[in-house]
């Protein structure tokens, strides 16, 4: 269950394609081999109403969080978050290039007695993708 939610300064729609961007994220959760594919969710979110250090409209920033369940150790937590912030951080190079800019990711992990989930998206792709 990698649920990845990225807020972003709405003054980054000039400078970014967000469906580009969330797509980056998707293909880097897919490429650490870590989650499963079916439970792989990426969403952008515009914050329109947002104060950055001084105030200047001219700062931005992007903060993603990584919410998944238990059962992975931090050894692999690490290589795999190292891995989608590369992915995502050069993707935003041009933004970082073009003003000043503000680049976070924050991974927490959801207590499996306090999380309920309801999915069928796992048995769509083993038929689809003819898996066992």
């Amino acid at each position: 269950m990698p649920h990845f939610t990225i807020e972003y300064s709405a003054n980054l729609d000039s400078r970014l394609d967000m469906g580009k961007t969330v797509d980056v994220v998707r293909k880097a959760a897919v490429e650490t081999g870590i989650f499963p594919l079916g439970g792989i969710r990426v969403r952008a979110i515009r914050c329109e109403h947002y104060a950055i250090a001084d105030g200047s409209p001219q700062f931005g920033f992007l903060d993603m969080v990584l919410r998944l369940g238990e059962g992975r150790d931090l050894a692999t937590r690490k290589k795999g978050g190292e891995h989608i912030f590369r992915a995502l951080s050069d993707h935003l190079d041009p933004v970082f290039a073009a003003g000043h800019f503000a680049l976070s990711f924050d991974m927490q992990i959801n207590d499996k007695e306090t999380s309920w989930k309801r999915n069928n998206i796992h048995g769509a792709l083993k038929e689809k993708l003819d898996l066992p």
